[in-house]
């Protein structure tokens, strides 16, 4: 089936009534967690470049800040990732699926967009707790007693904000975008101060400081970027939103004050270092005047509450991603909105978020130590991204070899020098989100090999229809009243569990229906193009329902489209038959090895019910049980 037919004509472009109203909520939402990254990155680098700094140091690190967000955030995610969309979604996991059925190498780029996609949740684990860390160690400078607080007034905070994901966030999500804009303009503010106490710190945007200090400083240079690299841990989110938003909001708002705001701040804060400013503390609450610091303290606190709360929206959605795309298990999904499709809670994703989060808040105290940890998966994760923006650029915009490999050359070669600067992080707590991704990537594989080794297994084990409906008739099998809905994985033949039903009950109902429901690489599906159904039989029809991977499928609701195809079938009075897999190795040993199918086994027995997943009446379900040999 043509995906590209069936995806909806609106979804390559997102339209919007009023693109500056869409790029006021992306602030709440896309730029929080690079949005409060000035609270702990340039005290972090200046602690990772030794000992007191000379006006030369402090120019060429704040050089090194301005031109990774110039190239990271502005060239490579702006300029060139959202440029590549998956009818209308981004991420990393929409780019894979995107490229994947587009020419060779499918291993790779899916192999790159998995690990991509995995680390995403180990970084994501890190970023609360330090980005609230940080907030809250700026009482230190107002209270030096209440420095004992700090900690238990994170773990606090981080808690109640997991606490809260049940009941859904639409409605103080509205307030998101305004405080996400006051923080930007007042950190824009406190940037503008600073330099005014010292203009000429504006001459670092030469990129001469930067390479100069690199050059200059030897292994220091790599400790110092894997601290830059700090500045711009969230851009990946610019793409990862751009399904929520579209491209133009966003532009407006990193390009028209995000990004602005960022770059006054990072050079008032270097500002204050060259007229002599005290490092000892947080340089970025030492822009205050100590009367407004208590209110800048709530603000930055409220702001990275907002930055924690887009992380953990967004593993929300990209877990419904991934297991749209086949491979994670089926989990819960509550829609907590019901005007807001992108408003999701996922149990599972939440409490483990949480104790991971809380765990490293606890383990590692400050922000400082945090830092050591921090940025080493997302760094990966850029990197993963860069080869794949290299593959797009040759099968999407069909540019020639020697365009594509300069451009995606300039991005991997930057990523790579901030993976190796971040490397050195691993024996530090880098560890933590490393492994992380490699539980998650390996729980990826599993599934989905799992997941293919049992559709090949029934499959194989099929019968046609017509040789099925012989057999019906030569055995005298009656055709009793009612209706029966048989969910399949295959798109042909008769379903194992139908011909089982039949074997055990000795009779079929007049109307049957086999139904598969198929997701597709687009996130949306055209309402029109929903159901395929065809009749294969007297009294039975093969049916296939389409969804996007940003869709929940809702079988009780495809009645609409079947009256539309002037089908006589009634859902409403159906009863849905679904197998259940017993999964026993193959005799012959060339199955996946025992502890793959274990745990395999495992995750189909802990998964969301089909009722639930497919929104199915519990009253009118029937499971029948079957060995599968895999």
């Amino acid at each position: 089936m043509d995906q590209t037919a069936l995806a909806t004509e609106n979804d390559t472009a997102q339209k919007s009534p009023n693109a500056l109203l869409l790029a006021g909520s992306a602030l709440g939402v896309v730029f929080g967690d690079i949005g409060t990254s000035p609270l702990y990155t340039l005290k972090t680098v200046i602690l990772l470049s030794g000992s007191s700094p000379t006006p030369g140091i402090i120019l060429g690190l704040l050089s090194l800040i301005i031109w990774t967000l110039i190239l990271v955030t502005s060239i490579k995610y702006a300029a060139f990732a959202m440029r590549f969309d998956n009818r209308g979604e981004g991420g990393i996991m929409a780019l894979m699926s995107l490229l994947q059925h587009n020419g060779k190498g499918r291993t790779l780029i899916i192999f790159a967009g998995l690990l991509g996609a995995a680390l995403i949740y180990g970084d994501g684990a890190i970023t609360p707790a330090i980005s609230v860390l940080s907030a809250l160690e700026g009482l230190h400078i107002v209270f030096p007693e209440a420095q004992h607080l700090i900690l238990p007034g994170t773990v606090a905070i981080l808690v109640a904000l997991f606490a809260i994901q049940p009941f859904g966030t639409a409605k103080i999500g509205i307030v998101f975008g305004p405080i996400m804009m006051l923080w930007f303009l007042v950190i824009a503010g406190l940037g503008i101060w600073g330099i005014s106490q010292h203009p000429a710190v504006l001459v670092a945007i030469n990129p001469y400081y930067g390479v100069h200090f690199l050059l200059s400083h030897g292994f220091v240079s790599f400790l110092v970027l894997g601290g830059v690299f700090l500045c711009v841990t969230g851009a990946e989110a610019l793409y990862a939103d751009m399904g929520h938003f579209g491209k133009k909001p966003i532009w407006i708002a990193w390009f028209g004050l995000v990004f602005p705001s960022l770059l006054l701040n990072y050079a008032g804060q270097s500002a204050l270092l060259l007229s002599g400013g005290d490092i000892s503390h947080n340089i970025f609450f030492r822009l205050c005047p100590p009367a407004l610091q208590i209110p800048l303290v709530i603000l930055a606190t409220l702001a990275t509450i907002i930055a924690s709360q887009a992380i953990i929206t967004g593993a929300f959605s990209m877990t419904r991603q991934t297991i749209q795309l086949g491979w994670l298990p089926r989990l819960r999904i509550k829609q907590t909105a019901e005007d807001n499709y992108g408003q999701i809670y996922i149990g599972i994703v939440n409490w483990l978020l949480m104790v991971a989060t809380v765990f490293l808040a606890v383990f590692f105290r400050s922000s400082d130590n945090l830092a050591a940890a921090y940025g080493i998966a997302v760094s990966l994760t850029m990197l993963m991204t860069s080869g794949l923006l290299y593959v797009a650029m040759r099968r999407i915009w069909h540019w020639n070899r020697t365009a594509s490999a300069l451009a995606a050359l300039l991005f991997l070669t930057i990523d790579t020098c901030f993976l190796i600067a971040n490397l050195i992080k691993v024996l530090e707590g880098g560890y933590i989100p490393l492994l992380l991704a490699a539980v998650i990537c390996c729980v990826m594989v599993i599934w989905h090999r799992g997941h293919t080794a049992t559709l090949r297994a029934l499959n194989d084990t099929g019968m046609d229809t017509a040789t099925f409906f012989d057999k019906l008739r030569e055995s005298d099998i009656p055709r009793g009243p009612g209706a029966a809905v048989f969910l399949t994985r295959s798109q042909s033949g008769v379903p194992p569990v139908m011909r089982w039903h039949v074997i055990r009950n000795r009779a079929l109902q007049q109307q049957v229906m086999a139904l598969t429901v198929t997701i597709l690489n687009v996130p949306h599906i055209a309402n029109v193009n929903r159901l395929v159904i065809r009749k294969a039989a007297p009294g039975y029809w093969r049916a296939v329902a389409y969804y996007g991977f940003m869709e929940h499928p809702n079988i009780p609701a495809l009645q609409y489209d079947i009256k539309k195809r002037n089908c006589p079938f009634e859902l409403a009075d159906a009863t849905y038959y679904l197998g259940h897999e017993m999964l026993v190795g193959r005799e012959d040993g060339q199955g996946i090895a025992q502890w793959q199918r274990r745990c395999f086994a495992f995750m189909v027995r802990n998964c969301t019910h089909a009722t639930h997943y497919y929104k199915l009446p519990g009253d009118q379900m029937v499971e029948i049980s079957r060995r599968v040999a895999i």
